[in-house]
């Protein structure tokens, strides 16, 4: 380990030493010392994230914090002032971008609270199975799809929920699918003109610009639809590469957060050595189980039903809901626990169907939702000298007994445990919803040895308001001029104010790690615009390639607005290099309103590095560090920009 942080610092060093070298260089040839020490800090901020020399969010706060003593240090820089106002250095923290952010946790939370979600997850699983394959383009288009009509953000954090739910049920790494999501969430911003805030503003810079133009060369404005194409093209470009090369380019983390439980099985196996799993039958008509009880099978042939479903009534999630007089008809769907050997045995007499993973319980059984566990039968316990038959322990307690441990040794199905008579210190391994456990936990007649599982409180009665609030804040965005964050706040204090949340359940569904690196960044946006960094740079480039064709000035225009949109917000971006597209597109004799239009799509290419509000929110969850970003948003980057630019030809 020391070796290897050696030689991390070694690189890092050499590193730090060629930025330096850059940065004196740009010194000596920038129009003034503004200019050189924003040159400097842009750097400095480009070294701590692709290098992790620090967190992303301290490398953010610790930038934020030098530009606010550069006010004190001022003298010493050779500046006449701070290259930031300090009365306006905290202001990204109530941002409309951050305010925003901190509105759609809150609303994606809130509607994960009342199990709409996980019926989403559940339906995706069913259309797109648990292959990464199949599953990554339904989220990824699902996602584009709708961002292009709300804010990109706002799309990848109301799905954030969803794909948790499915990385816990098909056991795919929330990495392998959280960054499709979100740079599919960015893609689809470009598919309409209301998708992206860059495109939003785009129409009012073309009658801003159009005031200081002959009639002749004024630009019309885009339609909605008018990038509808181009947007599609995109979109389908970061789906088919994620397909092809996902698994070259995502990294298989073991650091993101999850929602999942552990397995129902896996403590089970490990700790007893038996090979237990859940099944899902199916009973034929023509099937001799049809009419017996499950107190006449279960026993006998050491199989455990902890659910059931018939045809055209809810489905009945043991082992609360069951008892042993449950009598099986025909059709009947059976969730069972069961020893593969055994399984075989009970499927061949009965001539049983055995479905393929879960269907119809696949919500019910999720490991978020049930699994196995183990309690005690203490001391002055009411239960000592009774058996599970005797109190009907899957009725009573919502326990369906597979296991008995007792003395060192475990009795299992076939060992007639429910009809043996408790003892103190008994240890029974038990199938049960968590929300079960819940109630057993403050149950005397138990001392509960499983304590680490999903304490998850849904609150399905609420998912009227729930609807209700997102529905309003999702028309306040789409019809209103309201701004984004009062429109979203509504709804997320809404969802607070009816109870769907508790307010301190709305502060945990925050990620402060997000919010801290979006608002520490935008006061080095503000001061590449301010201090003239941005245009200075904008000049240098497109001096170069100001004689060159009129496809290459248009890509450099779109290479700058990239380059711009990772530093600072693509709103700036675009401000600031609107106006000198179409001067450049003027004097190239090319048409301004297209070279504009390049602005505004291209700084939606943001995927390098965690700059992105949605590449920002789907870090910490994804457990993804930069240079994840650097490896998938390269090619990411390069895709973008020759689709984007094949695509503006042909259309337009």
């Amino acid at each position: 380990m020391v070796a290897q942080a050696k030689g991390l610092d070694r690189k890092q060093w050499i590193a730090a030493a060629i930025f330096a070298v850059i940065a004196l260089y740009m010194a000596k040839v920038v129009p003034s010392i503004e200019i050189a020490w924003v040159s400097g800090l842009l750097l400095f901020t480009i070294y701590l994230f692709a290098f992790e020399v620090v967190g992303v969010d301290v490398a953010a706060t610790t930038v934020m914090v030098l530009l606010g003593l550069t006010s004190l240090l001022a003298p010493v820089m050779g500046l006449a002032q701070g290259l930031v106002d300090t009365q306006h250095l905290f202001d990204g923290f109530s941002s409309n971008a951050v305010i925003s952010i901190i509105a759609v946790m809150i609303i994606g939370a809130g509607l994960d609270k009342t199990g709409i979600m996980s019926r989403v997850a559940s339906f995706i699983l069913k259309v797109g199975g648990s292959g990464e394959a199949r599953i990554i383009p339904i989220i990824s288009s699902t996602v584009g799809v709708i961002s292009s009509f709300m804010q990109n953000v706002g799309a990848a954090a109301l799905f954030l929920p969803v794909v948790s739910r499915i990385s816990a049920r098909s056991g795919l790494p929330m990495s392998r699918l959280l960054m499709p999501m979100g740079f599919c969430a960015i893609l689809g911003g470009t598919i309409t003109m209301v998708g992206s805030s860059p495109l939003i503003l785009l129409n009012d810079l073309i009658l801003t610009s159009n005031q200081a133009l002959p009639a002749e060369q004024q630009m019309t404005t885009w339609s909605l639809f008018s990038v509808t194409p181009v947007g599609l093209a995109l979109v389908a470009t970061g789906i088919i590469y994620f397909v092809l090369a996902g698994r070259f380019v995502l990294p298989a983390s073991g650091n993101e957060s999850s929602t999942s439980g552990s397995d129902p099985m896996k403590y089970f196996q490990d700790v007893y050595g038996i090979n237990y799993s859940l099944s899902e039958l199916v009973v034929p008509d023509t099937s001799p189980l049809v009419g017996k009880r499950l107190d006449d099978v279960e026993t006998k042939y050491r199989v455990r039903v902890i659910a059931s479903k018939r045809l055209g009534e809810e489905t009945r999630v043991g082992p609360g809901t069951l008892a042993r007089t449950t009598e099986i008809q025909r059709g009947m769907v059976l969730g069972l626990v069961a020893d593969p050997c055994d399984l075989d045995h009970f499927i061949e007499k009965y001539a049983l169907k055995q479905r393929q993973g879960l269907r119809s319980f696949a919500e019910a059984l999720a490991p978020t939702k049930a699994g196995i566990a183990e309690v005690v039968i203490p001391p002055g316990s009411s239960l000592i000298g009774k058996s599970a038959r005797d109190v009907w322990m899957r009725k009573s307690y919502g326990l369906a007994m597979v296991g008995l441990h007792r003395n060192g040794k475990t009795l299992h199905e076939g060992d007639e445990i429910r009809n043996t008579p408790f003892q103190a210190g008994d240890t029974l391994v038990v199938h049960t919803a968590w929300d079960a456990l819940t109630r057993i936990e403050k149950d005397r007649n138990f001392v509960l040895v499983t304590t680490e599982y999903p304490h998850e409180e849904l609150r399905p009665q609420k998912i009227g308001y729930a609807l209700l609030f997102f529905s309003v804040a999702l028309g306040l965005v789409l019809f209103t001029d309201l701004r984004l964050s009062v429109a979203l706040l509504t709804g997320a204090i809404g969802m607070v104010l009816c109870g769907v949340l508790s307010i301190e359940e709305a502060y945990e569904a925050v990620s402060w790690k997000t919010v801290f690196l979006l608002a520490s960044l935008i006061p080095l946006g503000l001061a590449v615009e301010t201090t003239g960094t941005a245009k200075w740079i904008a000049e240098q480039v497109l001096e170069v390639v100001g004689q060159m064709p009129t496809w290459v000035i248009q890509a450099a225009v779109a290479l700058l607005s990239t380059f711009f949109t990772l530093v600072m917000s693509n709103v700036g971006a675009t401000v600031l290099l609107v106006p000198l597209a179409v001067n450049i597109a003027i004097g190239a004799d090319a048409d301004p309103a297209v070279f504009a239009l390049t602005v505004a799509i291209a700084t939606s290419n943001s995927f390098l590095i965690p700059t992105h509000q949605v590449n920002a929110l789907i870090m910490g969850p994804g457990g993804y560090r930069v240079p994840d970003f650097m490896r998938a948003g390269g090619i990411m980057t390069l895709l973008f920009l020759v689709v984007m630019m094949l695509m503006m030809n042909v259309v337009f």
